[in-house]
């Protein structure tokens, strides 16, 4: 059992993610400080609820153009360029809320600044994890960063509350913009090792829609992210309306609202270090609905308890149960996703997380305006109830025997014509000899290929029998351009993707005959 305090024993992790945690301190000041600024404003329950809209809707939005930034340019460079811009926007809504120049629409647009900023962030800084630890200590390097999240969360509100009670607003997103010019200057003193087998960047536009395809085409990915999104938007009313429940139900000031948002973070962090034991005991799809369920209790207790001290109590396993799914759904995909499209997949995730909060904290904001809080957390306890229950019929897919690390094993393209790297499409055509009495079974084999060449490149994909000559059987694919194609054969493929081709091959007699054919 690898112990969730092994990568921070490597120096390079250690540094950032002490790093990080000082950003994410300073993101959750800067969240308490904006809903309390709305707090007493007309509509202040879909005003509040906004807060978190402007700060998930950027990644909804930009999650995976960052994502293909991410995989396409240094992503240590990225993130210096984006700390620095954060630091504007962080300096400039500072300097605006102390001159008392701060309306709400002006608020919820810097907020929005804010999170393109972190949208930006997220993908890159995940897709590093990767290179900074070894394998094997994956899961705990993504335990660490719940950890990272969920005791900014403790520490954050808390030292939030004290400042917005005796200094003021202003005073709090200052802090933030100071932890934004932290987490670049280390990012400054890092130096990312030089990948030499690292060739040209992909286009971006090509990047984007590669990225797009591989998720389009992997199933394990697409129901990560279902397992997800089941949790998150339910999820997402207990963020967006804790304000509220903290200032109409329990009658708590800026302080007390900290104090809730401190038992959640508590919870994650208790959490995150017997979550090693409990995956040893628990299956993944039922630790997934062992958590469902326990922050479906906490949502329920939210709706019926007006006891501060019950709801105290109760959000602390609401914390485990949010650091659970979050850091079991990152680890699975990290372990899954290939490096040459990993801040891609990332960042479909981050759509997943950030859109079910900004769509979800709309829709519970609106609820709670026309029916109130009590009606909205029944609602959303349902629809809780309901998602951990899915997994009987929707579970997680089990990918921990695939082999994930790259493997070059095709030949090179022998041709008398030299293409241009753009030029495209690109079709190619593999011809196969099989018995007849294999055919059925090497069908059912090229289902797994036509994933795997869909995966890592192809937009189209047929395979047909030869009507003249019996036996014979050609695949044929389709690959936007011939860099794309010279991607397949130089790194995009895995041993997982080697070991599906191999058992096709393995019912063919001969040696399959590949041709390339180019546009004319």
């Amino acid at each position: 059992m690898t112990s969730t305090w092994a990568p921070l024993r490597i120096a390079a992790f250690r540094s950032l993610w002490i790093a990080v945690l000082a950003s994410n301190i300073g993101t959750w000041m800067q969240t308490v400080g904006a809903q309390w600024l709305l707090v007493e404003q007309r509509d202040s329950s879909a005003l509040v609820a906004l807060v978190q809209t402007a700060s998930m809707l950027p990644v909804l939005l930009l999650a995976l153009p960052s994502g293909a930034l991410a995989d396409t340019f240094d992503r240590r460079r990225l993130l210096i360029a984006v700390q620095g811009f954060l630091v504007s926007v962080g300096a400039l809504l500072t300097v605006l809320t102390a001159a008392d120049k701060m309306p709400p629409a002006l608020l919820l647009t810097l907020t929005f600044a804010l999170g393109a900023g972190q949208a930006l962030t997220l993908p890159a800084w995940q897709a590093l994890i990767p290179e900074l630890v070894p394998r094997p200590q994956l899961q705990a390097a993504s335990a660490l960063g719940s950890i990272s999240i969920n005791l900014a969360r403790s520490v954050g509100p808390a030292i939030a509350g004290v400042l917005v009670a005796q200094v003021g607003v202003a005073a709090v997103f200052g802090l933030n913009a100071l932890s934004f010019l932290v987490f670049g200057l280390v990012l400054l003193r890092w130096r990312r090792p030089v990948d030499g087998a690292a060739g040209a960047p992909e286009r971006f536009t090509a990047a984007m829609r590669a990225g797009g395809r591989y998720v389009r085409h992997s199933p394990i990915v697409r129901r990560i992210l279902l397992r997800a999104s089941l949790f998150v938007v339910p999820g997402s009313a207990l963020w967006a309306l804790l304000p509220l429940v903290a200032s109409r139900r329990l009658a708590l000031g800026a302080g007390g609202y900290g104090l809730l948002l401190g038992a959640i973070g508590v919870g994650a962090v208790v959490g995150a270090v017997v979550l090693p034991r409990v995956r040893e005991r628990l299956t993944p799809n039922q630790l997934l609905a062992a958590a469902g369920l326990t922050f479906g209790l906490a949502l329920l207790v939210l709706a019926l308890v007006r006891n501060v001290f019950v709801v105290t109590l109760v959000l602390l396993p609401a914390g485990v149960a949010w650091m659970t799914v979050l850091s079991s759904v990152n680890a699975a995909l990290q372990l899954f996703l290939p490096n040459w499209v990993r801040g891609r997949g990332l960042s479909v995730w981050q759509v997943v997380f950030a859109g079910g909060q900004a769509l979800g904290a709309l829709f519970w904001g609106a609820l709670a305006d026309w029916h109130g809080l009590v009606v909205t957390y029944v609602v959303a306890t349902v629809v809780m109830v309901a998602g951990a229950a899915s997994g009987r019929f929707w579970p997680l897919m089990d990918g921990a025997g695939l082999n994930r690390e790259p493997a070059i094993y095709w030949p090179e393209p022998h041709l008398v014509l030299d293409p241009d790297p753009g030029a495209g499409p690109i079709l190619v055509t593999v011809a196969y000899a099989v018995p007849p009495e294999r055919e059925p079974e090497f069908v059912a084999a090229m289902r797994a290929v036509r994933r795997s060449r869909q995966r890592t490149g192809a937009t189209r994909w047929g395979l047909y029998r030869d009507g003249a000559v019996a036996g014979r059987f050609v695949e044929v694919y389709t690959v936007p351009s011939w860099d794309e194609h010279l991607r397949q054969h130089g790194g995009r493929l895995t041993g997982a993707d080697q070991d599906v081709e191999e058992r096709a091959r393995a019912l063919v007699v001969g040696t399959p005959e590949v041709t390339h054919l180019l546009p004319a």
